[in-house]
């Protein structure tokens, strides 16, 4: 024993004689990075005035408050401008952190969600019944306002005098939002930001709700969401590209009239966001014996499409494809829901004996269903156990992004860009590529600082509990996303300078207990 520890002395001794002096390399001493002084290029930043819709004012867990509206993306940039520069940011700020709105002590539109432990849940089933603060009849703030982001407005609504006019807010005419904001109740928000004579602006999202209120509504024009919506002034329908062009046209040359420059966005393909993503295609898990009991529900529906494939075979009018699709069938384990789709073939309309069979099939990974169906799918009807939502009752079309209604969303969202794009050109804009980075965030992701921002519903970062508006620091990325297209166009040096938003400084949620 004692031979065998000499030799391990030995050993540890050998270990020791080969690191001499020279042999040991400390630590390298990394020198402090010397940053070179901010400066603001050619971009003067004394008057920023931000127009835009949700994201502007800072919009997050289905609500605006005072802590969103703090982490608003221009609120964080001008947080920047002020050291090249910049004055001060004023907002129409919320009264206080429960979010919702009223008119004369009547609620118009909800608190915010909260994280439950598992999904977003309404904030008072946590805290219990609050009430809403903020009452535009009797307390709001007084302007002017350099934050002029109004929740809910389409590209025409930020032209259109009497758009904060408190009359017109129960008739969906106007928007409560601005009714806060507004100088007069004939004025519009265009003209409210032109009187601050702004040397720098950023219009932002403009155009987005013109598509997302369409998106929302599962192309069907209903909101499901039972909050006041401030969109229905002009309906769900998508605006009017030519309407689009002119207004967002119109807005440019206005701004850029007193030789202000600026910074806009193009739209995101809204169908990227986590509120179209989240809920599955095959919702539905059944046993044997309840799959088999739902099918006898649809066997004369299914019968009814093999005597019509029958009757007009060879007509090219009914082909097997469809026949298939529209073929109803469940089975043990996970099935898709079945859903209405208008897009169907019309068979009463071929022959009249078909009348009677509806547009009826079972949604496929092509399909989107809307967040707000999680909660719907597997619900009764009036309590009748044998009328499940999704299963024996199928979803209507507000519920569901069909193939088809996609298209319909990346042909205007394509033609809104291409509009974007060239008035950005025409007029020296910086622009951001908003399409670009949500869609990155929902595909590879997004590196931000010692973070990567996702587009997973509730845990991927970039986005609030709604699924669709930014949380807090989505909103610092974004504003460093800002802060680069400026550097680019104008010549400053926000990110080479380390003026930037940084990732720590901000959450992905809000406590209850704000």
């Amino acid at each position: 024993m004692n031979t065998k520890y000499i030799w391990m002395l030995l050993i540890c001794l050998g270990f020791v004689a080969c690191n001499d002096p020279e042999d040991y390399i400390d630590d390298p001493i990394v020198p402090d990075v010397v940053l070179p002084p901010l400066t603001a290029g050619s971009a003067d930043f004394s008057k920023f005035v931000s127009i835009g819709a949700s994201f502007t004012a800072g919009y997050s867990d289905l609500a605006l408050f005072n802590a969103s509206q703090l982490n608003s993306f221009p609120n964080i940039m001008a947080e920047q401008f002020a050291k090249a520069g910049g004055g001060s940011f004023t907002q129409p700020m919320m009264s206080g952190n429960f979010g919702g709105l009223a008119i004369g002590g009547t609620r118009i539109a909800d608190p915010r969600l909260v994280f439950g432990g598992a999904v977003p849940v309404p904030l008072e089933s946590i805290i219990g019944p609050v009430t809403v603060a903020t009452d535009i009849a009797i307390n709001n703030p007084t302007g002017p306002f350099n934050n002029m982001g109004v929740p809910g407005a389409k590209s025409f609504h930020l032209l259109a005098p009497g758009y904060g006019n408190i009359a017109g807010v129960l008739s969906g005419q106007a928007n409560p939002y601005f009714v806060r904001m507004a100088s007069s109740p004939t004025t519009n928000v265009l003209t409210d930001a032109m009187i601050q004579g702004p040397t720098f602006f950023s219009l932002s999202e403009v155009g987005a709700f013109d598509i997302l209120d369409y998106a929302i509504a599962g192309g069907s024009g209903i909101d499901q969401t039972g909050n006041f919506d401030p969109s229905t002034y002009g309906g769900s329908d998508i605006t009017d590209p030519n309407v689009f062009a002119q207004a967002f046209g119109g807005m440019v040359t206005a701004l850029v009239s007193t030789g202000a420059n600026g910074v806009v966005t193009n739209i995101p393909n809204v169908t990227d966001l986590p509120h179209f993503t989240t809920v599955p295609y095959n919702a539905v898990p059944l046993d044997a014996g309840t799959a088999n009991l739902v099918n006898q529900g649809y066997a004369a529906y299914n019968g009814g499409l093999q005597q019509a494939f029958a009757a007009l075979a060879g007509t090219g009018l009914f082909p097997q494809e469809e026949l298939d699709r529209r073929t109803i069938n469940f089975v043990e384990g996970q099935n898709a829901v079945v859903i209405v789709d208008e897009d169907l073939t019309d068979l009463g309309a071929i022959n009249p004996a078909f009348a009677a069979l509806p547009k009826y099939r079972q949604a496929t990974a092509e399909d989107l269903l809307v967040l707000l169906s999680l909660n719907f799918i597997g619900t009764t009807v009036g309590g009748n156990p044998l009328l499940i939502n999704g299963v024996s009752v199928p979803l209507a079309d507000q519920w569901v992004l069909t193939p088809e209604e996609q298209s319909i969303i990346q042909a205007a969202t394509d033609n809104f860009n291409a509009t974007i794009s060239g008035v950005a050109s025409a007029n020296g804009l910086a622009l951001v590529d908003l399409n670009q980075i949500l869609n990155q965030a929902t595909t590879t992701g997004i590196p931000f600082d010692d973070y990567t921002l996702t587009g997973e519903f509730v845990t991927g970062g970039i986005f609030s509990l709604d699924g669709i508006h930014l949380s807090a620091r989505g909103s610092a990325l974004l504003a460093n996303k800002f802060l680069e297209a400026i550097d680019a166009t104008y010549g400053s040096n926000f990110v080479a300078s380390g003026s930037v938003a940084k990732a720590i400084d901000y959450n992905v949620t809000y406590s209850p207990g704000l």
